[in-house]
């Protein structure tokens, strides 16, 4: 069993290259919303409603890259590389499925997509074009963000950075070419974001491939995309579609808490759309432990050590709970100039709103670093994610969306009160998720002898 300085350390190699990548995904949300903000505010509210639908289609995806890691971790524990390729091939295949479902539906019926999300007429034109365009990235990123999982899995944790930052720099420079018609191009406005961001998803899927081909690690192979998974997609499966169901179960819950904001009024929406961005910069470093924690305890668990399992969860709860803290401080510390910032591109009630928000967002930003990190970290990690998808079912739709549309439509609250009520959406099922944690009965080591499992 390591110290806690060797875990610190071991922690924190590969913590720190996951944040960069959280970090620079959210800078590339952040240069959407800033560059929108020079467009319009109602420009800047139909790119985030809109996002909410590619957010369901993240869940997806998220669902199938915890499944992939989660197995490629523990099989990287037992030092079976054949497998870990197997599951890379299982994971693509399923995501390129889903990805396509998405794009079609994207480019078909993008107005209805929008119609449910709000009802200003001028945003959900906007948004409809947005999505239309920028469902054509929903493929490319379905393939990459398996394999950077499974890199991730297997400690590659430095390339993932690399192609992230090449992706946020070809996304800024598209967006604004094509927001500000630099270099003779048109100016396409929010069609301009959409187009940037297919680009450089584009980019991302090139690297990955490019890698994949050429370097020493695990590669995307076609046999394995297109053969029979046998006993493994059995296991694929009992971590996948729980988790998949949990992260859609979330994400739909979200995406309600938007649509209820959403007709609410554009004020409302715009205060959040720079809020969330804001929140996530804070949420960088404690998704980022959350993130190591599934690679720690499924490699861990993929050793049959169990017991050094339970001490380093306990280790990485502690660490994420700082880093949590931390980065309220951040968010409050950064408060006065966002406010200043967007105080001439913002409506004055959407800067009023953004105020208050971005103090209520500091709780729910401590509780979804250790609900992230025991459900999605230890639990995960572990090949228990029923659980979480029971839990979240159970608090989202039975506790927190119930309550978010009664103070909207039956108490009638002002905007700020219905947000408050949003913001505790963590804090109702967290006594819940640590009573489960104490249980410990989610240490479990799933990998098999798959040659034997197979001729069995």
């Amino acid at each position: 069993m390591l110290t806690k300085k060797e875990f610190v350390g071991h922690a924190l190699k590969l913590a720190l290259p996951i944040m960069i990548q959280n970090l620079i995904g959210t800078l590339v949300q952040a240069a959407d919303t800033i560059m929108l903000g020079y467009v319009s505010q109602e420009a800047m509210a139909a790119a985030s409603l809109a996002n909410q639908y590619a957010f369901v289609l993240l869940c997806f995806n998220y669902g199938m890259s915890t499944a992939s890691s989660v197995l490629c971790a523990q099989y990287f524990g037992r030092k079976d590389m054949k497998t870990i390729e197997r599951v890379l091939g299982l994971a693509t295949r399923l995501s390129l499925v889903i990805s396509l479902a998405f794009f079609l539906l994207g480019v078909l019926v993008p107005e209805g997509i929008m119609r449910l999300l709000s009802s200003s007429p001028e945003t959900i034109r906007l948004g409809s074009e947005y999505i239309r365009w920028v469902s054509i990235s929903y493929v490319f990123t379905g393939i990459s963000s398996v394999y950077v999982s499974a890199l991730r899995s297997v400690r590659k944790v430095v390339l993932p950075s690399v192609i992230y930052a090449v992706s946020l720099a070809v996304n800024v420079i598209m967006n604004a070419v094509f927001i500000f018609g630099l270099l003779g191009a048109p100016k396409l406005g929010v069609v301009g974001v959409a187009i940037g961001t297919v680009i450089a998803r584009a980019v991302e899927l090139l690297i990955c491939l490019v890698y994949s081909t050429l370097g020493k690690s695990i590669r995307i192979r076609v046999r394995y995309i297109f053969t029979k998974a046998g006993v493994l997609l059995k296991d694929f499966l009992k971590i996948g579609v729980p988790a998949v169901m949990n992260d859609i179960v979330w994400s739909l819950a979200t995406t309600v808490f938007a649509a209820i904001l959403g007709h609410i009024g554009d004020d409302m929406v715009a205060a959040n759309a720079v809020a969330m961005t804001v929140v996530n910069v804070g949420a960088i470093s404690s998704r980022g432990f959350a993130n190591a924690t599934t690679i720690v305890i499924s490699n861990t668990l993929g050793e049959n050590d169990i017991p050094a399992a339970k001490v380093y969860a306990r280790r990485m709860l502690i660490m994420t709970l700082v880093v949590a803290l931390a980065g309220c401080g951040v968010i409050l510390a950064l408060r006065p100039f966002i406010m200043s910032y967007y105080a001439d591109k913002l409506s004055a009630v959407a800067v009023r709103y953004l105020g208050s928000i971005l103090i209520m967002t500091t709780w729910r930003l401590v509780g979804e670093g250790l609900n992230t990190a025991w459900i999605c970290g230890c639990f995960r990690g572990g090949g228990d994610a029923r659980f979480g998808m029971i839990v979240d079912t159970v608090f989202m739709w039975g506790v927190a969306v119930p309550l978010m549309a009664l103070a909207a439509y039956v108490l009638k609250l002002p905007p700020l009160g219905v947000y408050l009520v949003m913001s505790l959406d963590e804090m109702y099922k967290m006594p819940a998720v640590f009573i489960h944690y104490r249980k410990f009965n989610w240490l479990n080591n799933i990998t098999r002898d798959m040659e034997s499992a197979e001729n069995q």
